[in-house]
């Protein structure tokens, strides 16, 4: 029996979900691999440090309520997120940035993606702004044709915002001229962004579909899921915004409306179940705004659905 009559400080995760940090990327192995990019490309000098730069510390922080033990039962899941299978989930950290040269995290991310994926492994991204899954999906170019998948308020097809091309208004438009991006589905559209009637144009000469909002919770996501087609390898990205603000509040652009968390998990259950989820992420979460952590909470949740799932699915059984 212990005599003690104090306990150890609390202690907060630096980690998601307290998994082994790795940065030297020479002596990067696991199956999964999680890794903060919190610069995007500014549009003002007052974006270059944004709020939004803090989320990737802000997510991790708030995993232990997104999943507090790894052996616990996940309902969303239908068992403990690790399947009781001998699977390797690494925290990369976050890019790093210079401020003499703010185009080099761009670099380093794209780098960073590249090494992961040589690695066989899954990238999961946290944000940062919108601008981030630019570089990440350039680190793809050898892994097409990709079916990007986009939740979103906004459309994000602008061509340049002040000048930079790959910006937060962006992504979308920098993805269509990738070679190795394939079909796009736009999912959660609804009120009013930066996107112009030639933007909307752009997207629909693509081929990209859009799913507005009005339409989502019409018809429902399994039937917007019947929409992307099977036996895809598929790239979610997903803009806090184009969430429920009710449990996304912590974002700049709210809107009411938007993708449910039932919603979102049939997404990746989905996606993960008729084809290959080859990276994901989630970004524009702005820590300020949150309201009892829940917005770091439900994009924990997210990712650890997409965890779960993969793993469930025997995605890395070979490796």
């Amino acid at each position: 029996m212990s005599t003690s009559l104090t306990n150890p400080p609390r202690r907060e995760l630096q980690s998601f979900l307290d998994f082994p940090i790795c940065t030297d990327l020479d002596q990067l192995d696991g199956h999964i691999g999680i890794l903060g990019i919190p610069y995007g490309d500014p549009y003002s000098i007052d974006e270059v440090t944004n709020d939004q730069t803090n989320a990737p510390t802000w997510v991790r922080r708030y995993t232990e309520r997104a999943l507090r033990k790894l052996e616990r039962w996940d309902f969303d899941i239908g068992g403990p997120l690790l399947g009781g299978k001998d699977i390797k989930v690494v925290d990369c950290g976050d890019v790093k940035a210079d401020p003499r040269n703010l185009d080099l995290h761009y670099a380093n991310a794209e780098a960073v993606v590249r090494r992961m994926l040589a690695k066989g492994m899954l990238p999961i991204v946290i944000g940062g702004d919108h601008g981030i899954p630019i570089p990440v999906l350039r680190a793809y170019d050898d892994q097409g044709p990709i079916t990007l998948v986009h939740i979103d308020a906004h459309l994000d097809w602008r061509d340049d915002v002040n000048g930079a091309r790959n910006g937060y208004s962006s992504p979308i438009r920098r993805a269509a001229e990738m070679d190795h991006i394939g079909r796009i589905f736009q999912i959660g559209l609804r009120s009013a962004g930066s996107a112009r009637p030639e933007e909307v144009e752009a997207a629909i000469a693509y081929g990209a579909v859009l799913v507005p909002d009005v339409e989502l919770q019409d018809i429902g996501m399994k039937a917007v899921l019947d929409r992307i087609p099977d036996g895809g390898r598929y790239y979610l990205t997903i803009d806090a915004d184009g969430m429920d603000p009710t449990i996304m509040p912590a974002v700049n652009g709210p809107a009411p409306g938007g993708v449910t968390y039932p919603q979102i998990r049939t997404l990746i259950h989905g996606l993960v179940a008729k084809g290959r989820v080859v990276g994901m992420d989630i970004v524009e979460i702005t820590p300020k705004k949150d309201l009892n952590g829940i917005t770091a909470i439900t994009a924990g949740r997210i990712i650890c659905n997409l965890i779960g799932k993969t793993i469930q699915a025997g995605y890395f059984d070979a490796k």
